[in-house]
């Protein structure tokens, strides 16, 4: 059964830096007494001839056990409550692969959906956003029409006479360069 919801395993996919630590985990979704959970690599994209290979087995009375041609101080599996994690220290670019977690029942097996590992010498950064330069806009106040000399309160009127017009053209002179480039 490739792909069940009892075993969910967490990150899909997961890229690790040469000579670092990956750790991938795998949540049983089900209770069951002496329960042993397997960890197995595929090192290439399935198909027909693919294989998997046993890496390590995490039991509740022996802890961790480890497949024969397994380097047993790269990996190690722990249990916290129902999650079983798969501890890989020192990867390497082989190390690269998808990695499964699996349980036997009887009679079927039943995998996790697996963690695409991908192991890199250099992890990718996040560019910092570029700081884009705004040219400083340029600031006209009006005069208030109640502070200025002979024109109190005229700008404001429904109905403005032609003598408050040629007032307030006068009074809004200095700032037309500042009108004219829309600040």
């Amino acid at each position: 059964l490739r792909g069940s919801s009892v075993l969910q395993q967490t990150p899909a996919y997961i890229k690790a830096q040469t000579n670092k630590m990956a750790m991938l985990s795998c949540e049983a979704k089900i209770s069951l007494s002496n329960m042993r959970i397997y960890w197995l690599r595929q090192r290439q994209a399935p198909s027909s001839d693919s294989h998997h290979e046993f890496l390590a087995l995490w039991d509740s009375t022996k802890g961790t056990v480890h497949g024969e041609e397994v380097e047993q101080e790269k990996i190690a599996v722990f249990r916290d409550a129902s999650r079983f994690i798969l501890n890989l220290t020192s990867v390497k670019p082989e190390d690269s692969g998808i990695y499964f977690c699996m349980i036997i029942g009887s009679p079927e097996l039943t995998f996790g959906k697996g963690t695409q590992l991908s192991v890199v010498d250099f992890l990718p950064t996040t560019a910092q956003p570029t700081k884009k330069s705004t040219p400083k806009k340029r600031v006209c106040r009006l005069p208030r029409p109640a502070t200025q000399k002979g024109l109190k309160g005229k700008v404001f009127q429904e109905s403005l006479s032609p003598d408050a017009c040629t007032e307030t053209t006068a009074i809004l002179q200095p700032y037309r360069s500042c009108l004219a480039h829309g600040s």
